[in-house]
């Protein structure tokens, strides 16, 4: 049986439905040494974030994956407190962003601490709390700098050892066979990797090999502003090639910023469903189709199985 490792405990997928597998609740892109870096008042992030949370599960969203890791104000206590508060099922992230967001003891550890470390995010616990990542995130530059590459194979090995997803901001499809060649060359199975704003890449021949390398390849970033046929054709060129079980599709919504009045401009998590999904329909996708984009893809690539004693794989 899989499960998605929340900040509330493991809910079995088998009871979700539409799920999102690339959003933000609460991320901090300022210097980390600005007075207040990642801090808010936890009470005023649930009362701006709530309403967002309930007009998603209003329509048709049972589930979110935050992809705000370490370097970027990451706040599990903020996460926890919103999904208890709103019975909401939301997955942190374990792992680092990219440089120069990455702390220095990062770029600084060796790939044994950084590996130690990792199963203490992902078994243990998120910033000296209980609240466990249900998957690594990590983020890359192209080109990839050392301490980049470094993480990436300390998270392969950690990944492939305890089964979770390592989900990675990648600029190109280039730098995402790169990306993939590194963590598969430390044991650990491309249909746990996903190739985190494939949209950014034009060339549609590098989603289809990456695809039938067996990664996720996902379209994010899902809103009023984007070219919306542009992620149809991108959808429906895997599709084609019959690879439509590597694809997801997510919003890269959210986004509570402390320290911008409120919070800042929330973007909305209901978009995809209310506008995107019809969309589908209307270029010939079956709800088969959109359900195996929105419940099966997702719960493939983020469900973890539980061992009793042996923990998670």
């Amino acid at each position: 049986m899989l499960y998605l490792r929340t900040v509330c405990g493991p809910v079995e997928v088998g009871r979700l439905a539409l799920i999102l597998p690339h959003e933000h609740v609460f991320t901090d892109l300022r210097p980390p040494d600005t007075p207040g870096f990642g801090q808010a008042c936890i009470g005023d992030v649930v009362a701006v974030m709530r309403p967002h949370l309930e007009a998603a599960r209003a329509a048709g969203v049972s589930a979110i994956i935050e992809c705000t890791p370490l370097g970027v104000g990451r706040n599990v206590r903020a996460l926890r407190a919103l999904a208890e508060a709103t019975s909401f099922p939301i997955v942190a992230s374990a792992g680092a962003y990219r440089e120069p967001f990455m702390p220095q003891w990062v770029r600084e550890a060796s790939e044994q601490a950084l590996m130690r470390w990792l199963r203490q995010e992902l078994c243990v616990g998120i910033d000296d709390t209980d609240i466990v990542g249900g998957l690594i995130k990590l983020a890359c530059n192209d080109p990839m700098t050392v301490a980049e590459a470094k993480l990436l194979r300390a998270a392969g090995r950690v990944g492939a050892e305890l089964g979770v997803a390592i989900a990675c901001h990648t600029p190109s499809g280039r730098l995402a066979l790169e990306e993939l060649g590194i963590v598969a060359g430390e044991g650990f199975p491309a249909e746990r990797f996903v190739w985190v704003h494939a949209q950014n890449e034009p060339d549609m021949g590098l989603h289809r090999e990456l695809a039938s390398r067996g990664c996720y390849v996902e379209f994010d970033g899902i809103a009023e502003e984007a070219d919306l046929n542009a992620y149809i054709e991108w959808i429906s060129a895997l599709f084609r090639a019959d690879l439509q079980d590597r694809v997801l599709i997510s919003q890269d919504a959210g986004w509570y910023c402390p320290g911008e009045p409120g919070g800042g401009q929330i973007r909305p998590y209901d978009f995809l469903p209310r506008r995107f999904l019809p969309l589908l329909r209307a270029n010939g996708f079956s709800e088969g189709d959109i359900r195996l984009l929105t419940v099966e893809n997702v719960a493939r690539a983020f469900g973890c199985e539980q061992r009793g004693g042996e923990g998670w794989r």
